[in-house]
């Protein structure tokens, strides 16, 4: 089976597809017919890896982390997308859609921001690109995110507080989806994630899969071979898991592992583990697991990290887990908490909040002595230092 890759109708199985209003359907249908064609040209991928190189900081390190490998009896490697530019994956995604949304004569970029780093990794590609820039932001987030909200507005953009609902990331992505309805002609919508109508969970996929991409060819140079035993990321609505996923979605012998965030316990009535409590639902635009009461209301998710705090997952994550292709764990906000700091104690390495939901699977899991696990450390914990230190 292939997992990587939608249908034409941008369904994985049986979950995507572009659930959209009359609006939106003349962008949505711009993007479907030529995000392919843009992004494959050789003229769009001779400015996009020159700018991940030389902009970004790539290849990031992939990390033998002899100090974990120890304590936990067996082979850790941790894929540093904390060490890019702006400090998480999300750049890989934001350069790459601000170089499409050019292309297609956009002047205009609107994002939505849980944690702040997708926000700040638009407006840095909006600011090196020239073009205006709105992100959306959940008024909770925006307090508990600080430090992104000021690099956000430095860099130029126009942060706007999502003011309805749980103030979060689901609210936030309601408010540029309104945005959008409203100036379809010199708009582009920079999703951050795998989630909304096609093709967006496939381009961001697309857009993130340098992250597998490296990790294959680092392996390789490091212990002579391409695959690892295990990959593992966390999942919110999962981009940085779709892009360490990518390449080894098709490898039968890799086993796949997301961490999802159980927030305060799956039973709690606190938490964003949606494959643990999601039903077949419709969410922003697609079809997937969501959060939802019986007559489809959305359940509001909680974590204790913004960038997860999102009450479904993307359709291509969503497929795997349907497909027993991928474990899903669902770990909660204290279980995090340990892992960032064991982690900074080890390592010297202070991880994102998200990042930390990943690491704290290898309290969950028995490997063995000569796994080798690949975990994706999706960002450093600048934007965190709030939490940690009420925390500590």
């Amino acid at each position: 089976m292939n997992y990587k890759n939608p249908d034409d109708n941008g369904y994985y199985g049986e979950f995507g597809g572009a659930f959209i209003p009359e609006m939106l359907y003349p962008n949505v249908e711009e993007l479907q017919k030529n995000y392919l064609g843009i992004i494959e040209s050789e003229e769009f991928q001779k400015e996009y890896q020159d700018l991940l190189k030389n902009y970004v900081g790539r290849a990031t390190p992939l990390y033998f982390s002899k100090n974990l490998s120890k304590k936990y009896h067996t082979k850790v490697y941790l894929k540093r997308e904390d060490l890019n530019h702006t400090g998480a994956h999300k750049i890989n995604n934001a350069l790459g859609q601000v170089l499409l949304a050019k292309r297609l004569g956009k002047n205009r970029i609107i994002a939505e921001t849980g944690a702040g780093q997708h926000g700040v990794a638009t407006a840095t590609a909006c600011a090196l690109l020239g073009l205006k820039c709105i992100v959306y932001m959940g008024e909770v987030d925006i307090q508990r995110q600080a430090p992104n909200v000021a690099r956000m507005k430095m860099l130029g953009a126009e942060v706007i507080a999502a003011t309805s609902g749980s103030k979060t990331l689901k609210d936030a992505v309601n408010e540029a989806l309104r945005d959008w309805i409203n100036n379809p002609v010199t708009t582009h919508y920079v999703i951050g994630s795998v989630v909304g109508p096609h093709p967006f969970p496939d381009l961001v996929a697309r857009f993130q899969s340098i992250i597998s991409k490296e990790i294959k060819e680092q392996l390789h140079e490091q212990i002579g071979r391409e695959t690892p035993d295990y990959v593992i990321a966390c999942v919110g609505g999962g981009s940085n898991a779709a892009g360490t996923f990518y390449h080894f979605v098709n490898e039968e012998n890799v086993k796949i592992i997301a961490a999802e965030a159980g927030g305060l316990g799956i039973d709690s009535g606190k938490s964003a583990a949606t494959t643990f409590l999601g039903t077949l639902g419709v969410l922003h635009g697609s079809k997937s697991l969501v959060m939802q009461t019986k007559d489809g209301q959305v359940i509001e998710p909680h974590s204790i990290s913004a960038g997860l705090d999102y009450p479904g997952i993307g359709p291509f994550h969503a497929h795997l887990h349907k497909e027993n292709r991928a474990e899903f764990f669902s770990i909660n906000d204290d279980q995090a908490l340990k892992a960032a700091f064991e982690l900074t104690k080890l390592e010297g390495i202070i991880p994102a909040l998200e990042s930390a939901h990943a690491l704290a699977v290898l309290e969950q899991k028995k490997f063995n002595e000569n796994d080798v696990v690949v975990i994706c450390l999706s960002g450093r914990g600048d934007k965190d230092m709030e939490t940690y230190l009420k925390n500590m």
